[in-house]
């Protein structure tokens, strides 16, 4: 019995390692966010595993049974539609259980989309702060009253309809000249990453609303 927990592919399928790739041939099972998308990585890669569905909607309702089928000796791996599993992605509450089970858990290394955003943001990066995706609503104001006096580079996912909104928001907490890095669509074919000022980058994308997933590093104070 054993959870593996195995980072997919930001965008490149090319960017899993050999490790992930036996490990998925290796288990029973595979939880998978959505099993469409999880689908293509697995059909490349030639994985013909039982593919179960596991994402926030629903992981209450399962873990249990998934807990009564690893203790039976089954061995499964947590993948989700790209990145690591846990870091903004359902997987904390697998991994906790099998802890409180005694069920090993091991996690491999692999693709995490803030880690090449924050290197390719060219800001001082010893020390960083992720907030995953900020609140849409309630707690984001004191959220972001809390971040505004952080010295450290911030790091967040945004949606790119929110982009344009959230730039201008920070603009009040951060002030106009504050240097961000907004990284678009890593790995993939339109990759993009324009550096500036949250007011010249609030406006570029005003002029070039932007497609995909988005990564977006703050400047810290120092």
């Amino acid at each position: 019995m054993k959870l593996y927990v195995v980072p997919t592919p930001i965008g490149n399928l090319q960017d899993i390692t050999f490790r992930a790739i036996d490990t998925l041939k290796l288990v029973d099972i595979i939880l998978a966010e959505d099993t469409r998308t999880s689908a293509v990585l697995l059909k490349h890669y030639t994985i013909q595993k039982p593919l179960w569905k596991y994402h926030m909607h629903n992981e209450h309702k399962v873990i249990q049974n998934l807990i009564s089928e690893m203790q039976a000796g089954k061995q499964m791996a947590l993948i989700t539609d790209a990145g690591t599993p846990g870091i903004s992605d359902p997987g904390f509450l697998l991994v906790r259980e099998c802890i409180k089970n005694d069920i090993p858990v091991e996690c491999l290394p692999g693709a995490t989309a803030f880690v090449p955003a924050l290197v390719d943001s060219g800001f001082p990066i010893n020390r960083f702060v992720y907030e995953g995706f900020l609140p849409p609503k309630k707690g984001r104001q004191t959220l972001l009253n809390k971040l505004k006096e952080e010295e450290r580079a911030i790091v967040f996912y945004e949606s790119p309809h929110r982009i344009v909104k959230t730039l201008h928001e920070l603009k009040i907490y951060f002030g106009e000249n504050r240097e961000v890095c907004v990284c678009r669509e890593l790995s993939k074919k339109f990759e993009e990453h324009k550096i500036g000022t949250l007011t010249d980058i609030a406006s570029y994308y005003e002029q070039h609303p932007p497609k995909g997933e988005i990564v977006v590093v703050l400047k810290g104070i120092n």
